[in-house]
């Protein structure tokens, strides 16, 4: 069963990820569009888009038991060795390396095709993936969601009702998280310091995680590297977070879903974590890397738009009176404005040295709902706590 979704509606969506999203497309671009061949609706008018503005299209279709299109999919986690494993194909960083854009379109056929892999294989795919990982996030890049029976089944919905959740979010213009974002996105630039305060819903443990985000840059996300959109974030000094967490909202992984969370930080390290749900999931993740034992980033959810909190990343680290942690790799762009430079690469590698920024082949994000009937208790910035606005539970600066 595929999703029903106007021209209309494909068209506008591809307009935004096209002219909003990645600024517009040139005669000189070369434009990876990446997704399963379920999600061919939305890629082929992308693709069709591309070719008009005089561009030329990569169409990367991944094979559905490959998750996100990594350099190998879960047959080589079965079949295949850890020396195989390695051996990427020098072809593979050519095609990423000639792209000048990025989209990739999530949504799966069957996430079940490469769900519970071996753990050390596992963790060895998502090493030989960071590479292109980094040449990835190195272009203009934007990912999206294509609703899909299997993802509408994940969230317990049927495939009309989570399209039209998908789509109506996928069509609004995004300008408006611009003014919304702003206040938030200031105060957070001038913070030395964020505190978390959450309850844990078994011992009723009021549970506090502290971590340093000074000098750091934030970035108010507004649909240029997501889409839909909705956030503001930065990536915390790696060595100072300290103290406890726990993530309430379900999120899903590598076709499992992870709900119930809990993790332990000292000087920067996370020496303790349990999932509630899938927890030799979150294990796997954790274990990936030594970088994979640290933490990455802190963000608010600011999209009021988005009502119900859906499992996928992409949506539910997006709702209004939400907070993510991500669990692995830094952002270079919290540290330096411009990262790409040689003198911004010698200072992120400076910040890298001093164990501040953080490297590593996952980059996870667990979210703590805020809102009534969440775990999440308190949030400062500073000394100044952030609230919840009652009419849409958005962040707001009393």
């Amino acid at each position: 069963m595929k999703a029903e979704i106007s021209q209309k509606d494909l068209e506008t969506w591809a307009d935004f990820i096209l002219r909003h999203s990645l600024g517009g497309v040139n005669p000189d671009d070369v434009v990876m569009v990446k997704g399963e061949h379920i999600t061919w609706p939305l890629l082929s008018v992308i693709q069709d888009k591309i070719i008009a503005a005089g561009a030329m299209a990569d169409i990367n279709v991944v094979a559905p038991d490959n998750n996100r299109g990594q350099v190998w999919g879960a047959a080589m986690a079965k079949h295949g060795t850890l020396e195989q494993i390695e051996k990427t194909p020098r072809w593979h960083q050519l095609r990423y390396e000639a792209m000048s854009k990025y989209i990739e379109i999530l949504g799966a056929e069957n996430p079940s095709l490469f769900a519970n892999l071996p753990p050390d294989k596992a963790s060895a795919m998502s090493r030989a993936d960071e590479p292109f990982r980094t040449t990835r996030l190195g272009k203009r890049w934007v990912l999206t969601l294509y609703p899909t029976e299997a993802f509408a089944q994940l969230e317990g919905m049927s495939l009309q009702e989570y399209t039209d959740i998908i789509v109506k979010a996928s069509t609004v213009d995004p300008a408006s998280l611009e003014e919304v974002e702003e206040p938030l996105y200031q105060l957070m630039t001038k913070a030395n310091s964020v505190t978390l305060r959450t309850e844990h819903p078994g011992s009723g443990k009021m549970l506090e995680l502290r971590m340093d985000i000074s000098g750091r840059n934030s970035v108010k996300c507004t649909g240029k590297r997501n889409f839909p959109d909705g956030e503001v974030y930065t990536s915390p000094d790696a060595n100072s977070v300290t103290g406890e967490i726990f993530v309430d909202l379900p999120v899903y992984y590598d076709g499992v879903t992870l709900q119930g969370i809990y993790l332990k930080f000292e000087k920067g390290v996370i020496t303790g974590y349990k999932a509630e749900k899938e927890h030799d999931t979150l294990k796997k993740i954790i274990e990936t890397d030594e970088g994979s034992h640290r933490l990455g980033e802190v963000a608010f959810g600011m999209n009021s738009g988005i009502k119900k909190a859906l499992k996928h990343p992409l949506f539910v680290e997006k709702v209004a009176g939400t907070m993510h942690i991500a669990i692995g790799a830094s952002y270079p762009k919290s540290f330096v404005r411009d990262p790409k430079t040689s003198e911004g690469q010698l200072e992120v590698e400076k910040f890298f040295q001093k164990g501040m920024l953080n490297r590593s082949a996952v980059h996870v994000d667990i979210v703590t709902d805020f809102r009534p009937g969440g775990c999440g208790r308190e949030v400062y910035l500073d000394d100044t706590r952030i609230i919840l606005k009652e009419s849409d539970n958005l962040w707001i600066i009393p």
